[in-house]
């Protein structure tokens, strides 16, 4: 008698089986610590800034290119994403290697971003 008609046989043993070894890994999951997961995510940080009245491609020429331009060659940066509206908000996403410390990423961005501010518009 092979192995596999063995549960065939007995659909009823195959599927107690089944749960106890459901039941044995949901319990496992439970029970692994959370700082043995993956960062599956890399840090991101955002950049905000608004320019009333301007529409989206003033706001991109004018606020979200100078700002880039600045960004550009941060330590362990993997790329830049910005959105502009057209109620004169832009949005820059800075998406970092992962296992960057999101906190020195953030301040090596903040001082990218003031070297920049001389270059906006005013009412930025």
């Amino acid at each position: 008698m092979r192995f596999s008609h063995f549960f065939v046989d007995r659909p009823i043993f195959a599927a107690v089986i089944s749960i106890i070894v459901t039941l044995v890994g949901y319990i496992s999951f439970l029970a692994l610590p959370i700082t043995e997961y993956p960062q599956i995510a890399p840090p991101t940080v955002v950049v905000n800034a608004s320019y009333a009245g301007a529409s989206a491609e003033v706001v991109a020429q004018t606020v979200a290119a100078p700002i880039e331009q600045e960004i550009n060659g941060v330590d362990n940066m993997l790329y830049v994403v910005s959105q502009s509206t057209g109620n004169g908000a832009v949005s820059i996403n800075v998406v970092f290697k992962t296992g960057t410390k999101i906190d020195q990423a953030r301040v090596l961005l903040r001082n990218r971003v003031a070297v920049a501010l001389p270059r906006l518009p005013e009412e930025v």
